[in-house]
């Protein structure tokens, strides 16, 4: 079965990089955002099955645009440590979270079927 993804980050070179990795994984890349707003227009549209969503993304809280997309299961990414999240993944409405240097198609379907990634 297909997985089709939204990816966002505000860094347009992870977004590319992302976009490649994961297609040669056998995840769709059906859209990229590098803002929360770019990101609920996306999810609306496109309805992925999942939206991985930088931590960090400039001004804006992950966290917060986590919470805005409802349905859409979220992955939270960084290129900080789990260690560093643990607390604030367990609160967020995340299924999870991946170190962005772990980043796969494996790792991304682990998570939404259930075990809980750091």
């Amino acid at each position: 079965m297909e997985l089709r993804c939204l990816i966002v980050d505000d860094s347009l070179r992870f977004l590319e990089a992302a976009r490649r990795l994961l297609e040669l994984q056998s995840v769709r890349v059906v859209g990229t955002a590098g803002t929360g707003e770019r990101a609920l227009e996306l999810a609306a549209e496109l309805r992925p099955d999942v939206a991985l969503v930088d931590v960090g993304l400039g001004e804006e809280s992950g966290f917060d645009v986590a919470r805005r997309l409802g349905a859409v299961p979220v992955i939270m990414i960084s290129t900080r440590d789990a260690d560093d999240l643990g607390q604030l993944v367990e609160e967020s409405p995340a299924v999870g979270f991946l170190p962005k240097a772990r980043l796969s198609g494996p790792a991304i379907r682990a998570l939404l079927s259930g075990s809980r990634g750091t």
